[in-house]
């Protein structure tokens, strides 16, 4: 047995004896079911669900000291053992009647394919406190036009330029000993401008997966295999944004921010459509990113950063609005900077409508253009109940070239709020790279990307806050400045300020 297995399995049997199992009793009472799942179990004989569990981690038992991996490492421990201990008699219930099914810890739940009766007598366990869809979901990108923008290089992209990080390059700093994840359609890790950047690749011929990706798609499709054993992209969209975070073909293509970071990723999409299920497995992975066969989770090896180009609506899954909500806050609990696209439903106000965007543990990104004008597609807030204005910053999103998955040597141009939200990954990036001592520290990188940001030209209202009130809800603080960034961080590493 791996060595930190055998340690794991020994806090695991300490916490599951510590936790009271009072928290997974209580008086019987119907769980609430999505009118939406139920509706799909009728109508199709047997409908995909995720069974939520009442159990939460006990909070008494969290650590409040040391460093934050040691913190992060007690928090997988304890949220693995409240899923353990909590669903045993319903797995086994499941079991019993036949039914397959997948468990979850990061959320304390599990996912099956039920029928109507089913669901029924589930609704009625104790130790259930709901029961909502899983229907997926695809992704929403602006109309692309035809000729987008250019697609010979430019050598260093115009986004790239715009938010200052050659300026950052020249101090010799590119982003070193930082990982940024990419959970998306996934990504073709052999493209000449990512292979290099890969912390699967040795750069000697040597490739390990295994800690550096996971696929949350257990099905085959035209273009990738169910549980691809190395990363792959069915889609374009996930390679393109990893591009845009960090990279660079050592030639003419240097289209990302931080060309000295590494990154891992996860596929929680299948051919552009994801469910809460893939969703909450890829955010389950990157908290305690395993190997190949799902085994030996290791909170050490998560990533500094997660970029998220996704939403998941409540029209078409996320039918409640809190499907994702307990991974999400908890990959940030974890010490984990969440940096979530604001969506392309704009240019009207109140447009933000989807999680992770809404949010208040996400730092959610709006859209600029070249001419450092908000994109017309940007969606705008406020939102409502987001304990802070959205988005949070913008960046470049309008007609942003970057790699694509047809071929290790293809580039395309897209627009969105995706493609503005790997610029602030690979611009955090930059910025725990000059302070290590922020990695860990989401809110701190989130307070000088804010800090530092650059408000641009805007007249739209939204929420009755004035254009020249910053943040407002159409560009937040601005879009970012990644050397002005990158410059507070230093100044704060070298003197302590804040």
């Amino acid at each position: 047995m791996h060595e930190y297995t055998k340690r794991a399995a020994g806090r695991l049997t300490a916490l599951a004896l510590a936790i009271p199992a009072a928290l997974w009793g209580g008086a019987a009472a119907a769980a609430a079911v999505a009118p939406s799942l139920l509706a799909r179990a009728q109508g199709a004989g047997r409908a995909d669900a995720l069974i939520v569990l009442e159990a939460q981690a006990p909070k008494a038992l969290l650590r409040q000291d040391g460093s934050y991996l040691e913190r992060r490492r007690n928090l997988v421990d304890t949220l693995r053992a409240t899923a353990e201990v909590s669903q045993e008699p319903l797995r086994r219930w499941l079991e019993e009647q036949g039914i397959k099914y997948r468990s979850f810890w990061i959320v304390n739940m599990i996912q099956a394919e039920l029928t109507p009766a089913q669901i029924a007598a589930l609704a009625g366990r104790a130790e259930v406190a709901r029961l909502v869809d899983n229907a997926p979901s695809g992704l929403r990108l602006p109309p692309q036009p035809a000729a987008a923008g250019p697609q010979a290089p430019e050598a260093i992209e115009w986004g790239v330029n715009k938010v200052r990080a050659p300026q950052v390059w020249a101090l010799g700093v590119k982003g070193q000993g930082v990982t940024i994840a990419g959970q998306d359609t996934g990504i073709r890790w052999t493209h000449n401008a990512l292979k290099s950047h890969y912390r699967g690749w040795n750069g000697s011929g040597i490739v390990d997966h295994n800690y550096n990706w996971h696929d949350a798609i257990h099905a085959a499709n035209g273009s990738c295999p169910a549980d691809s054993p190395q990363p792959c992209d069915d889609n374009g969209h996930g390679s393109h944004t990893v591009g845009t975070m960090v990279g660079d073909d050592g030639g003419s293509n240097q289209v990302g921010v931080a060309p000295g970071a590494q990154w891992i990723g996860c596929r929680n999409m299948n051919a552009g459509n994801g469910t809460p299920a893939s969703y909450n497995e890829c955010a389950q992975w990157l908290l305690a990113p395993t190997d190949l066969a799902g085994n030996n989770p290791d909170p050490a090896k998560a990533p500094d950063i997660v970029s998220n180009s996704w939403g998941c609506p409540a029209s078409e899954g996320c039918t409640a609005g809190n499907e994702v909500k307990a991974a999400i806050d908890t990959l940030v609990q974890a010490g984990i900077l969440f940096v979530a696209a604001a969506g392309n439903d704009g240019s009207a106000c109140n447009t933000i409508f989807d999680e992770p965007a809404t949010l208040d543990s996400a730092f959610t990104i709006g859209s600029t253009t070249s001419a450092d004008a908000m994109s017309s597609f940007s969606s705008r807030g406020p939102v409502t109940g987001a304990g802070r204005v959205k988005p949070d910053v913008s960046a470049p999103g309008s007609s942003v070239r970057s790699v694509v998955n047809s071929s290790d040597t293809s580039y395309t141009t897209m627009s969105g709020t995706s493609m503005a939200t790997p610029h602030v990954a690979g611009a955090a990036a930059l910025v725990m790279a000059v302070n290590p001592a922020l990695k860990g520290d989401p809110q701190r990188v989130m307070d000088i990307l804010r800090q530092t940001a650059v408000p641009i030209a805007n007249s739209q209202t939204c929420g009755g806050i004035a254009p020249t009130t910053y943040p407002n809800p159409v560009q937040g603080y601005g879009r970012i400045d990644a050397y002005a960034a990158v410059i507070l961080a230093d100044t704060i590493f070298k003197n302590g300020v804040d």
